[in-house]
């Protein structure tokens, strides 16, 4: 069993030992994404470059298990090997943004 596999089997243990899945559907699992990815945001705000990169560890690990449990509840609801379509986004990104257009630089694709 990949790690993947065995962090989806604890989250959904979890929920189902709560009687949670009633409230995991689609639509409130993404929601839930981006209600902890603005926490996650949260931790940042007002703070200068130097300060971010100084953010308290344990709230930040937190906000980002948070982040990764709806994500991964979510892939495993439509049945989305999570390993294997971050590979194949990596792949993609990779085409839009070949080494020697995009090395050192931040522009979006189609202004490289």
């Amino acid at each position: 069993m990949s790690d993947i596999e065995q962090i989806t089997d604890a989250l959904i243990a979890f929920r189902n030992e709560r009687d949670w899945e009633q409230f995991h559907d689609t639509k409130n699992l993404a929601t839930a994404i981006s209600i902890e990815a603005a926490e996650l945001n949260e931790l940042f705000l007002w703070k200068t470059i130097k300060e971010s990169e100084e953010v308290d560890k344990e709230r930040l690990k937190e906000e980002l298990a948070d982040v990764f449990a709806f994500a991964f509840l979510l892939a495993e609801r439509h049945k989305l090997d999570v390993k294997q379509i971050v590979l194949e986004k990596i792949k993609k990104n990779g085409e839009k943004y070949p080494v020697d257009k995009a090395k050192g630089t931040a522009k979006k694709y189609n202004e490289l």
